[in-house]
């Protein structure tokens, strides 16, 4: 949600968070400036004031911002590192239309909802994920994350003000581990400033442990209560559990170690599977798009339940992405694969779509197109060994496209409910040190987030940092999968419905009878085993403009 807050005849439109708050404000009374209160967005507006369009190289936080500059008569826009705040926008009749939320630009008289050629690639071929700067309608775009730009008489221009730069890493190891826990344990520290109640999302991995240790070490030195920590079930799922590849062990044994060991006031959300079910079309209202049906859902219940109770949680989310805790990091297949490693169903998504479409829209080019585009942009060093320059690459495409996918889901689904989640791990200054770092270094014995776990040793139960890697809690309770069948087929079973004109129904009816069997490959990630159907029902409800293809 954006504020506004005006200096003068400057006005400022903002949504986020500045870490780096009062060394902003420092700074500032140092050259003259006076504050009328302690909020970040005022700081934020002044910092324009003194540095211009130069500020965004002042920033560590979270920010999607928009200033008019009276002087100029120009709008001001940028956007945070890694796009953890959503900023859309679209140009009607002359007139620059911007909001955080797609669904607000449609209030507009004259914007419409049209999805051509490119949306359907984007919807189908792409998604949940989506080609940074771009969405699913026609003419409507998204700043891209590290972007700013200027709305004048000129007209709208946009610039990157930053990016991950390749260069030789030049530190020893132990100066290499002491370099990445300083940039943590800072990070941390600084998300951890809070003026409303805080907690944490504690699974019993290694990443949220790691933010658990540090805040809850953070509140005995500041003579604070003990922290709150949160984690999420389902009802039933210990009696449902399948163990997997992709989801090797429950949470729990793992969650009662870190809270018998740090002391913490843990809470245990339990959701049912009904109330799950219910929720997807909630939770996609939220996120405005068709996204990762359950994993969506069950978080949005889960930052409803903790509202009441809390304002603010730090999660672990981004240390997968950015220290290389993924299996596609370490499966051969997944390397070799000439498409994103999380998204290899090309051919089933292919025959989602109606045969009248899928003869001119070709989804295997467009992912193709979209794929070779983003890798021309890796930096690959001579330097680089040639196991560093394949995952620089993996990497690349992981932090630009799979973890804009989850921040987005985290935005969205935490902001629906008034709450609001922070990652440490997403810091710029730590991406920009551990980008660099060598593959044989990052993925230390072979372990994924090898030099992570290492680095973990000294502050967490050895239990801990030697758990494989599980994915977000999901329900394993069947009677999810039949409600959803069940909700789907009646859409399916409504002859007027838009999805019957945009896909293959055969198909689709093919996979409900299977119980998903027909669709043989993950559709996104590691859990997402079957196309989700509420992702597949509800996408309908876009399709109000025309499709062309």
């Amino acid at each position: 949600m954006m504020e506004s807050f005006s200096d003068g005849d400057y006005v400022l439109v903002y949504n986020g968070q500045l870490y780096n708050t009062e060394e902003l404000r420092e700074e500032l009374v140092s050259h003259g400036y006076t504050f009328n209160g302690h909020s970040d967005t005022e700081v934020l507006l002044k910092s324009y004031l003194h540095y211009g369009e130069e500020v965004v190289h002042h920033l560590n936080g979270i920010f999607a911002f928009a200033i008019w500059n009276p002087r100029q008569e120009s709008l001001f826009l940028a956007r945070d590192h890694f796009g953890v705040k959503p900023l859309f926008y679209t140009l009607c009749e002359g007139t620059l239309l911007f909001a955080s939320e797609l669904k607000a630009l449609f209030v507009y008289p004259g914007v419409e909802k049209v999805i051509d050629d490119q949306g359907i690639g984007e919807l189908f071929g792409i998604g949940p994920a989506h080609t940074p700067g771009t969405t699913v309608f026609r003419h409507i775009y998204e700043l891209k994350p590290a972007h700013l730009a200027v709305f004048n008489r000129s007209g709208f221009h946009d610039e990157r003000y930053w990016k991950l730069v390749s260069k030789p890493h030049v530190d020893s190891f132990e100066k290499t581990c002491d370099t990445v826990e300083h940039l943590l344990a800072d990070s941390i520290t600084r998300q951890l400033v809070s003026d409303v109640p805080l907690c944490t999302f504690l699974s019993g991995g290694l990443d949220s442990s790691i933010i658990t240790k540090y805040a809850s070490d953070y509140c005995v030195n500041k003579g604070l209560p003990p922290l709150d920590t949160y984690s999420i079930d389902y009802v039933d799922n210990d009696k449902n559990f399948v163990k997997s590849d992709f989801q090797p062990n429950s949470d729990q044994h793992y969650i009662d170690i870190m809270t018998n060991a740090l002391h913490t006031n843990h809470h245990s959300i339990v959701i049912d599977t009904p109330e799950l079910a219910n929720s997807l079309e909630d939770a996609m209202i939220a996120r405005d798009m068709p996204g990762m049906a359950d994993i969506d859902s069950s978080l949005y219940l889960f930052c409803q339940r903790v509202k009441p109770e809390m304002t603010v949680s730090l999660t672990g989310e981004c240390a997968d992405e950015i220290f290389g805790g993924y299996p596609w990091f370490f499966r051969e297949d997944a390397l070799t694969s000439g498409t994103f490693p999380w998204s290899i169903a090309v051919s089933e998504r292919q025959n989602l779509l109606h045969p009248e479409i899928s003869k001119q829209v070709h989804l295997k080019e467009y992912i193709d197109y979209r794929y070779q585009e983003s890798l021309s942009e890796v930096d690959i060093l001579p330097v680089d060994s040639p196991e560093t320059a394949e995952k620089r690459k993996i990497s690349y495409l992981t932090l630009t496209w799979f973890m804009q996918t989850l921040l987005d889901r985290s935005d969205r689904m935490a902001m629906a409910n008034g709450f609001e989640l922070r990652v440490p791990f997403c810091d710029y200054r730590l991406a920009e040190y551990v980008w660099n770092i060598p593959w044989e270094m990052k993925a230390l014995h072979g372990r994924e987030k090898g030099l992570l776990r290492h680095i973990a040793e000294k502050i967490l139960p050895e239990e801990i940092v030697k758990r494989k890697k599980s994915p977000y809690p999901k329900t394993h309770n069947p009677t999810y999968l039949a409600k959803v069948k069940d909700m789907f087929g009646k859409v399916l079973s409504d002859k007027n419905a838009p999805i019957r004109d945009l896909l293959n129904v055969p198909y689709l009816e093919e996979i409900l009878a299977t119980d998903g069997k027909a669709f043989s490959r993950p559709w996104f990630g590691q859990l997402m085993t079957r196309p989700t159907a509420d992702g597949l029902s509800l996408s309908g409800e876009y399709v109000a403009g025309e499709v062309s293809a």
